[in-house]
């Protein structure tokens, strides 16, 4: 089942990189099939196999020879790890696959807020509804945990940007940043949100120190934060019970 799951991984992190590619210029995702970007020739199944076309293919187009980007196979193969770890975490269950749509949104407006500096609004509308789908049938969390957590997430880094905005007279928190996070909170419910809001701090602060450090960046310049809401969230989704459980037990 571990294989199946890992195969599974990595023809929907396919299928997330087309979404990546034409999400953000508003092209479907389903038609036409798929081209390479740079000469535009429809490819066939033998070029799209996840990870192994890559490396047969020498990191290049099959027909016009130019590069194929290194994010097509990280993305599988990030999407296969994770599917593989939350099947590891809760089985086969339904909230498996609760939590699994909810890891393609996140892999999906990560690495779009990172080229783009933007967090479709469809996409994250997409993410809401299938949550609230997923706890009215009772699977995954409570319809009303799902509320708090999407008015604790959402309205967290609301107050963040207000604040930012009146005080400090520019802006702390994009609203792309605020509707993720509302749909996170709706998935994860208000304790594992309350943990995904503070991790991200921590991870962003890191992260953000050490690319100044290395002059990656410099004072002022944008820095996506959905990449770390994500990673937040998804160390809440795999292990946010027993950090919470820990954390109780040791300083309460």
């Amino acid at each position: 089942m571990d294989l199946l799951v890992i195969i599974i991984g990595l023809l929907v992190g396919s299928f997330l990189n087309v979404c990546i590619y034409r999400i953000p210029r508003k092209e479907s995702i389903v038609w036409p099939g798929s081209r390479c970007t740079a000469c535009n020739t429809r490819l066939t199944p033998l070029d799209l196999v996840p990870v192994l076309s890559f490396i047969f293919l020498k990191g290049r187009c099959r027909y016009c020879k130019q590069p194929i980007a290194w994010r097509y196979p990280a993305v599988e193969l990030l999407t296969a790890l994770l599917f593989w770890l939350v099947y590891r975490r809760y089985g086969m269950e339904p909230v498996t696959a609760y939590y699994l749509i909810l890891t393609c949104i996140l892999i999906v407006t990560s690495a779009i807020d990172m080229e783009h500096q933007i967090i479709p609004n469809g996409l994250v509308l997409t993410g809401i509804t299938a949550g609230i789908v997923f706890n009215l049938a009772g699977v995954g969390i409570s319809f009303m945990d799902g509320l708090y957590g999407l008015i604790l997430g959402g309205g967290s880094l609301a107050l963040v940007a207000l604040v930012s905005l009146f005080v400090f007279r520019r802006e702390g928190i994009g609203g792309g940043d605020i509707k993720l996070m509302a749909a996170i909170g709706l998935y994860l419910g208000w304790r594992l949100t309350a943990l995904a809001l503070l991790l991200s701090v921590y991870i962003g602060g890191m992260i953000g120190l050490l690319l100044l450090i290395m002059k990656i960046k410099k004072r002022g310049d944008y820095i996506a934060y959905g990449p770390f809401l994500a990673i937040a969230s998804l160390i809440a989704i795999l292990y946010g019970e027993s950090i919470i459980d820990w954390y109780l037990s040791s300083f309460w």
